[in-house]
């Protein structure tokens, strides 16, 4: 779902969306050559790994440890593997909670401090099929529809985004039945179950959600820097 254009170029935003949870967002970022920050692990590319992709994946790992080092500096070099069904994870660590999202030239990424986490960010979609909108919006779709196009487009994607940021923190996969979950237009937070979410609309010039739970331990700044660094 993402738009052809950018809304705005070379933004750079870092958010509290809730306490200890921590967003970053950037748009037209650094290019793919730029190494900085980045650990032997993160430039190991797949062999059938487009320019495109992974440029996409660099910008994503390198808002990642941004964000590590300027919160957890001790894990910022830490390895980033994945469970089955795709999620990220800090095994070294499981106290941190990672996830990273893109859409054409934005990328986003979120660190919990003590809780699973998920962020999305989307540009809004340059047209909205009744199947899309049906889809993405289940019951909330005619309600939608009353909207200009513009709007309906825009919402869409805030939508889209929170119910993305929530299967991400549950790291179910679609199996997790979050497309169920009702998402209020223009609402800018909520629950579903155990998760709770936030859409930054105040704060993001486009669509960007982050999802989390709530804390599960100590702190892991104060009870993990003894652990071995990547």
């Amino acid at each position: 779902m993402n738009a052809p254009t950018t809304l705005q170029e070379n933004t750079r935003l870092d958010i509290e969306a809730a306490p200890g949870i921590l967003v970053t967002l950037e748009i037209g970022g650094a290019p793919a050559a730029d190494h900085h920050g980045l650990t032997d692990q993160d430039l190991v590319r797949a062999p059938d790994m487009p320019d495109w992709r992974y440029a996409e994946y660099l910008a994503g790992r390198r808002a990642l440890r941004r964000l590590l080092a300027a919160h957890i500096p001790e894990a910022r070099e830490a390895t980033v593997a994945y469970t089955p069904l795709g999620r990220p994870h800090l095994p070294r660590w499981p106290r941190i909670g990672i996830s990273v999202s893109h859409d054409a030239d934005a990328v986003a990424a979120c660190v919990g401090l003590d809780h699973a986490v998920g962020v999305d960010v989307q540009y809004p979609p340059t047209t909205v099929h009744p199947a899309m909108l049906r889809h993405s919006a289940k019951d909330r779709a005619e309600e939608l529809a009353l909207l200009p196009v513009g709007p309906r487009a825009t919402e869409l994607a805030w939508m889209w985004t929170v119910r993305e940021a929530v299967l991400k923190s549950a790291g179910t996969g679609l199996a997790g039945g979050v497309w169920s979950a009702d998402v209020a237009p223009y609402a800018p937070h909520g629950a579903w179950g155990p998760y709770r979410w936030v859409a930054l609309r105040d704060r993001s010039p486009i669509p960007l959600s982050c999802a989390f739970t709530a804390p599960s331990g100590p702190d892991p700044r104060t009870t993990a820097p003894g652990e071995p660094r990547e």
